[in-house]
């Protein structure tokens, strides 16, 4: 193509994106030639042939004589919202296609990632992809990067997974921030003529790489906020931290019952509370005391709306960032030892065999005698005394707990292993992950990495949970006259996706049959067989890889992992909104009030469910930075790993050592040329046919680290 051809091309392209981005409104080329700073005549007679070229192209409409506008009937467009992936590419899900539908680095349009556009759909070869023909409205969200100050002028660097784009940032907007400091900026415009949208600069993080400064670019990331507005503070801080005895006489009363929390080590809210009564004949009560947040937190309110704003809390490596300010969570509504509290209850009446006899549930007020760590149960679970040993204890020194204590634990503990071996029978799925946890030194970076699983203090609270948020759900959710509620939904797993589990897995040599009518049984075998070997953790990804995401919504179907018909989140109103919702909808149940907007409940579903996808990947990215922080001084030492993703890009490897995970890039595999097999999840040598497939052991050198950029590479050692 002449360079006279590609001057008119590109000159076709600018003008086709001045009238996407402007559908309503019209030009002429004076207009044209303005907005594009054309200004000789040369220039001018090009904008008119491109003009008559799009006209006899019906891509725009001639108005009136020399006037046009864009032709929008020329193709049907799709709204949607725009995602950019790690690839500098864009998806979009748009209703009738089941996969996400890509959008090319050169279809964007300058669309940036949150933004909701109109795009049209064409087909390539076998796949379809979108092009963004406009924005309808941009995200406006903030984004974060590396500052880079020229004299007059600079650059924010924000190419990262969600970015493919720098900011431009005019002088008169840089005041005092430093060249290299990690800043947060907004969108300004991005302008026709321009490589670069301008923005603004909000705030500065401080210096790239150190932890606290991470932490608050990982939340401003995903649009987390971290700090409350000082009118949350305050709005906390007036509330009477003292219990009226008229409150108490409302509700049951719980605080000469045996009453203990079972928490963490570290935890600082304690949402939940168990009570026991030992009722003779077999027959055992049990308390499941949550609390009473939505006494605090009423409708409307500031509190109300900055915690649905929130709707869960996030919990990083280094520290929580709590969905209420902390008066509240760790303070007046969590449910410390020694302390009345005022709490919502599910209360259930249970025979030897864990059969449930009778249930209740309000409002109550408790008093709790224990607070135990899930260490301090397990020991005496595992040691079948009434004793802590000094190396779990909460408080360093070794004690005993009276007998009546000890009974009760080890009665709660028999029934949640009746509750759970009814809950598997059923079809319940069987997860019982490797969580990384690491433990910090005193300026927040990683000594050392540790494994948690789950123990039997830990399945015994889970259990009793899980027993009231199937029962309150089940509660309403099973009245003939339908009241609207907020469910936890699981849907059943997609069929192509276990399909490829068993192909990703028979490379170990499991056996995994998709089509089975038992479905949930063949997942579970899956799972304990693998369970203590190396590529547990692999495997477990693979099959959670292969679930339905789990959200809140009005429209009830049951929850697919858990077996459950009916199930809700009651038991955690500290840290998520719905539980609060949860509680009000059914207190207006017991009090035979009238049902609420099912409108404004399945919004308050929706958002629910994004906010806590947000602070999951927020979660995970968290997970990711420590881990390169912890693996900063080990480049050039080698490990053992396992292959746990394969892409055209490269392989991720697992380190078994640590559970670390990097990738070996495609261009550091040296003795050969490999192509990517998506179907055999491998990476195959077009000369040698060595194949990297998922699964696969492998040894690595650690070759790469870098905090800021938040990768970590690794080269294979032959």
């Amino acid at each position: 193509m002449s360079k006279k051809k590609k001057d008119l091309k590109r000159l076709e392209g600018k003008i086709v994106s001045l009238f996407k981005n402007s559908p309503k409104t019209i030009f002429n080329y004076k207009q044209l030639a303005s907005k594009l700073e054309i200004r000789d005549t040369k220039g001018r007679n090009n904008i008119i042939r491109v003009l008559n070229l799009l006209n006899n192209k019906q891509i725009i409409v001639a108005n009136q004589r020399g006037k046009y506008h864009y032709n929008k009937q020329k193709q049907k467009t799709e709204e949607a919202c725009l995602r950019i992936i790690p690839t500098g590419k864009g998806v979009v899900k748009i209703e009738g296609y089941e996969e996400v539908l890509i959008v090319p680095r050169k279809q964007l349009n300058r669309a940036l990632d949150g933004d909701l556009v109109e795009v049209s759909i064409h087909r390539k070869d076998k796949f379809f992809e979108a092009h963004v023909v406009f924005i309808v409205e941009r995200a406006q969200k903030e984004y974060v990067g590396v500052l880079e100050r020229q004299k007059d002028f600079a650059f924010v660097n924000c190419r990262n997974s969600k970015s493919y784009t720098d900011f431009f940032i005019e002088k008169k907007d840089l005041q005092e921030y430093k060249d290299g400091e990690k800043v947060v900026v907004v969108f300004k415009s991005w302008e026709n003529n321009k490589d670069a949208p301008h923005a603004t600069i909000v705030k500065s993080l401080g210096v790239p790489g150190e932890t606290e400064t991470e932490n608050h670019a990982i939340l401003h990331d995903y649009g987390l906020p971290y700090e409350f507005p000082q009118g949350i503070e305050q709005a906390a801080a007036k509330i009477s931290t003292s219990i009226d005895k008229k409150e108490i006489e409302k509700r049951k009363d719980f605080r000469k019952t045996l009453t203990f929390t079972i928490d963490p080590k570290t935890a600082k809210d304690f949402d939940d509370a168990l009570s026991f009564k030992d009722l003779g004949d077999g027959k055992i009560e049990v308390g499941i005391h949550i609390a009473d947040v939505s006494h605090y937190v009423t409708p409307n309110s500031l509190l109300d709306a900055e915690a649905y704003e929130r709707a869960t809390s996030v919990y990083l490596v280094d520290r929580v960032v709590p969905m209420l300010p902390e008066a509240l969570s760790y303070g007046l509504c969590s449910l410390r030892p020694k302390e009345e509290k005022l709490t919502f209850s599910a209360v259930f009446t249970l025979d030897s065999s864990g059969k449930v006899l009778k249930e209740w549930y309000g409002r109550t007020a408790i008093f709790s005698d224990y607070r135990f760590a899930y260490e301090e149960v397990q020991y005496m679970l595992e040691h079948q005394k009434a004793e802590v040993d000094s190396s779990v204890s909460l408080t360093n020194h070794k004690y005993t707990v009276p007998d009546k204590v000890f009974a009760a634990i080890l009665e709660l503990d028999r029934q949640a292993k009746l509750l759970r071996k009814q809950r598997m029978k059923k079809g319940a799925i069987s997860f019982d992950r490797v969580e990384v946890n690491f433990n910090l030194n005193q300026d927040n970076k990683p000594d050392s990495v540790f494994f948690k699983s789950s123990k039997d203090a830990n399945k015994l609270i889970e259990e009793f949970m899980l027993l009231a948020n199937r029962k309150v759900a089940a509660f309403i959710g099973s009245q003939q006259k339908k009241f609207p509620f907020v469910y936890r939904v699981h849907d059943d797993p997609e069929e192509q996706k276990l399909v490829n589990l068993r192909q990703a897995v028979s490379t170990f040599g499991y056996s995994f049959n998709p089509t089975t009518k038992g479905i949930n049984k063949e997942i579970n075998n899956l799972l304990l067989s693998c369970q203590g070997k190396k590529e547990q953790n692999l495997i477990d990804t693979l099959t959670l890889r292969c679930m339905s995401k789990a959200e809140y919504t009005t429209e009830n179907i049951g929850h697919y992992g858990l077996a459950f018909s009916y199930y809700t989140h009651f038991t955690s109103p500290i840290r998520r909104y719905p539980d609060v919702l949860v509680h009000r909808l059914l207190q207006t149940f017991l009090d035979k009030g009238p049902p609420v907007s099912e409108v404004a409940l399945k919004e308050a579903c929706e958002h629910s469910s994004q906010r806590e996808q947000l602070a999951t990947k927020a979660e995970r990215e968290s997970i990711k930075h420590m881990q390169m922080v912890f693996m900063e001084d080990k480049v050039g030492q080698e490990f053992e790993g396992v292959i746990s993703g394969v892409t055209d890009r490269g392989l991720y490897v697992e380190l078994i050592e640590n559970k670390c995970e990097g990738m070996i890039r495609t261009v550091d595999l040296k003795d050969d040329y490999f192509y990517f097999d998506m179907d055999r999840h491998a990476l195959i040598g077009d000369r040698t046919k060595k194949v990297y497939q998922l699964g696969d052991p492998i040894k690595i050198e650690v070759k790469k680290v870098n905090i800021i950029k938040r990768f970590l590479d690794f080269a294979p050692i032959k």
